[in-house]
């Protein structure tokens, strides 16, 4: 299920969620260009992804890779990369409003760790480099669907037929479109235990970000308003333009999973 965009606005111009796209754009492009110099793509992924063994063998030097593989994805393509920005574009704006710029980056930086964690934990003696932001966007998305659980969200129709009735897009609530992301990499990361390969995604990683950023977002999100935004209705088209009348209630603060 594709999401191609939210009728959520924001307050202000979510300037850490540009800085950590362009930061992840720029990155790929230095791989991109390396790769173009011919410098050997496994040997470039070995020395800024997180490997596993190498982090557990040596935790000091590995170190820094959990903060380098978050900004690295496969030089290969642009499919991991692009659907990595995708949902950080959709997604991180409004849990960087909620949160504020300085603890928006903080969450999103420790949502990375986690999934980092997590994948380590899982398989502590893969030698396979892990990159990517996957996991501190699981985290985003945990936040998002915690805050707005109900918020109308469009996306791709999956199912071919019923583009004689909805068209090419369909409106969902948030909560339908974040949760299918967890239960495909909760199904795919279960299939992917024991086996010989996880056909080089990792799963548990995702799975480690969303699960931190359930129980961080409690901490980091600040006593504020509760957010005024429209609501999912049914299924239907989404509309040309967002309707007008977002603003602030004068209701008790705002905490997750309030609706």
């Amino acid at each position: 299920m594709l999401p191609i965009r939210d009728r959520l606005p924001t307050r202000r111009a979510p300037v850490v969620n540009y800085l950590l796209i362009a930061l992840n754009v720029l990155a790929f492009m230095w791989e991109r260009a390396l790769i173009a110099a011919r410098v050997p793509a496994p040997s470039l992924l070995r020395m800024w992804g997180l490997v596993p063994a190498d982090l557990v063998a040596h935790p000091i030097d590995g170190a820094v890779t959990v903060l380098s593989s978050m900004f690295m994805h496969d030089p290969s393509g642009w499919l991991h990369i692009g659907g990595n920005m995708l949902f950080l574009w959709i997604f991180g704006d409004n849990v960087e409003d909620a949160l504020g710029r300085g603890r928006y980056l903080a969450f999103y930086l420790l949502s990375g760790v986690a999934a980092a964690g997590a994948q380590v934990l899982i398989d502590p003696s893969s030698t396979m480099p892990m990159v990517g932001a996957s996991g501190a966007i699981a985290g985003v998305l945990a936040a998002y669907v915690s805050l707005y659980p109900r918020a109308p969200v469009t996306v791709l129709n999956p199912v071919l037929p019923l583009w004689f009735f909805f068209g090419i897009f369909l409106e969902l609530p948030a909560w339908v479109v974040i949760l299918e992301f967890f239960l495909v990499n909760l199904w795919n990361g279960l299939g992917a235990v024991g086996s010989a390969s996880s056909g080089g995604v990792a799963f548990f990683a995702h799975l480690g970000g969303f699960v931190a950023g359930l129980f961080l977002v409690r901490a980091f999100l600040p006593e504020q308003p509760r957010r005024d935004h429209d609501r999912w209705q049914g299924f239907r088209p989404p509309p040309r333009s967002p309707p007008p009348g977002y603003g602030y209630r004068t209701e008790p603060p705002h905490r997750p999973w309030d609706g």
